[in-house]
């Protein structure tokens, strides 16, 4: 992996990329965006469709090979952070990663490309990681969390030396996957977070799927408590918003857009009017990329009828 630690240094003490430009109370609601042609990119259909925050692929998703970075595309993002104003990032971590696998190889390549993706994140400066937990095929739940929790350990001085926080996606609960239960990923939160910064993102879809009725301001009230008491509140750091093509308790990963499934608009108007939810980063994933910057909008005027 490329290192253009003076360029960065550059970039920061002449233009500020560190500097957080949002109030604490900017809403921060974005989707996910494409870095095709550079993670500029990302950065500029963000500021077309109203975003405040995004989240993208900083190499090919279905890809093992990592994208290098250029000093070139990395000076020009962070000159496009600072003029667009958006700088709270999140990085989703490739698809073909299993961090829990019980296969050597396939672990070995999971977890030096979750490496790479690390290093990608300290170089863009990007705030979260959001990355799914892992899968445990052949093997066991329990011998998949153990090794998810190694996996991570493993990354504990790489992850020190920049600002990135890893966030556990939660999963809609398909074949063997680990992240379906809020008891999977608190085994994980718990084995890891006196090493790494660790936490939660909470895909409505996935969640839904996995069984979490959040059809309402009730819903989200049990199981946002759920959560605090199984998790910790704390330790939630950032939503992916879709509704749900497939019903409750499928345990199917099927996106639609907001209102248009089967958990309904009630749902991200409370998830909005929620006061403890407020200020967490919400991301899009929702198929048409066209009506984002109308369902931002939506999700906007939502928070602000409260």
């Amino acid at each position: 992996m490329q290192s253009f630690t003076l360029l960065g240094d550059f970039v920061h003490a002449k233009k500020g990329a560190l500097v957080t430009h949002h109030s604490p109370n900017t809403l921060l609601i974005g989707a996910h965006t494409s870095a095709a042609g550079g993670s500029f990119n990302a950065l500029i259909e963000g500021e077309s469709i109203g975003a405040t925050t995004i989240q993208f692929f900083t190499s090919n998703q279905k890809q093992w090979n990592g994208r290098m970075i250029s000093p070139e595309e990395l000076e020009k993002f962070a000159l496009l952070r600072l003029e667009t104003g958006i700088d709270v990032l999140m990085s989703h971590a490739g698809y073909l990663l299993n961090l829990g696998s019980p296969n050597p190889s396939l672990l070995k390549k999971s977890q030096e490309a979750f490496k790479e993706e690390i290093e990608r994140c300290h170089l863009l400066n990007i705030n979260y990681l959001n990355f799914h937990p892992g899968a445990y095929t052949t093997g066991s739940e329990a011998e998949c969390i153990e090794t998810i929790i190694d996996s991570l350990l493993k990354m504990e001085s790489l992850v020190s030396k920049g600002i990135t926080k890893l966030l556990l996606e939660t999963t809609a609960g398909q074949g063997t996957s680990i992240g379906h239960r809020f008891e999977q990923l608190k085994a994980i939160v718990q084995g890891v977070k006196h090493a790494i910064p660790i936490g939660v993102c909470i895909d409505t879809c996935h969640i839904f799927a996995a069984g979490y009725d959040i059809t309402s301001a009730k819903g989200w009230k049990t199981t946002l408590e759920t959560f605090d008491e199984v998790i910790g509140l704390k330790y939630l750091n950032a939503f992916h918003l879709n509704d749900s093509k497939q019903p409750l308790g499928s345990r199917k990963d099927r996106h639609a857009h907001l209102g248009e499934g089967c958990i309904g608009m009630e749902c991200f108007k409370a998830l909005m009017q929620e006061h403890r939810l407020e200020h967490i980063p919400k991301y899009l994933e929702t198929p048409d990329k066209s009506r984002w910057k109308e369902e931002i909008a939506l999700l906007r005027r939502f928070a602000h009828s409260k």
